[in-house]
């Protein structure tokens, strides 16, 4: 089963993919970690993208759709995959039907996660982590159950993200609204589109 997650910043769609990777053995694809592991692995893709990213350059949709190329022809695709985080423009999702075309593959679903924009600012400026474990909270839904001390580790190396404040959360949201939206309605023509509506629970 091939899915695309879409949704705004701070709905949910890692959480949700995560779920669906361990109940229905479709793997969960995050761009912006395939990014980094193409780089780890200085593989010439790889330093094309580091170049890029070095440079203060954008990485561009031909090379991620390239990347998303290799990465779903892996053996642990065979069983589906769920892109989390991409597409997200028009042009990208283009990009991405013709490479699936060529691959003989197709998005099976598109499942959409909703919430209103100002619980999405409430949730997003108050999460942190657990910085050697990467386990998330939340200081309003999700707290440790000790605290200062992460269920998962025992560690209380906490953190937070520099741009989990209001105006750059904001501005996501704003950007996602003008250029990610649209994708919605180009899915749903398609007969892809799933929604499910999330609220203030986690």
């Amino acid at each position: 089963m091939n899915l695309i997650m879409l949704g705004p910043p701070g709905a949910g769609k890692g959480t949700q993919a995560k779920r669906i990777e361990e109940k229905f053995g479709s793997v969960q694809l995050s761009t912006g970690d395939m990014l980094r592991a193409e780089v780890a692995s200085g593989s010439e893709l790889g330093k094309m993208v580091e170049g890029l990213i070095n440079s203060g350059g954008l990485v561009s949709d031909d090379l991620i759709v390239k990347m998303i190329s290799g990465r779903i022809a892996q053996d642990d695709c065979k069983n589906g995959f769920i892109l989390d985080g991409f597409p997200r423009t028009i042009p990208q999702a283009d990009a991405l039907g013709e490479m699936l075309a060529e691959n003989n593959c197709a998005i099976d679903h598109c499942i959409v996660i909703e919430a209103d924009d100002d619980d999405l600012v409430d949730r997003i400026t108050k999460r942190f982590t657990c910085a050697d474990c990467g386990a998330g909270y939340n200081d309003k839904f999700q707290r440790p159950k000790v605290e200062n001390v992460c269920d998962k580790c025992g560690s209380s190396n906490f953190s937070r993200r520099k741009d989990d404040n209001e105006e750059t959360v904001r501005t996501r949201l704003e950007a996602y609204h003008e250029q990610t939206k649209p994708i919605i309605a180009y899915y749903a023509e398609k007969g892809f589109e799933k929604r499910a509506q999330r609220g203030n629970h986690r």
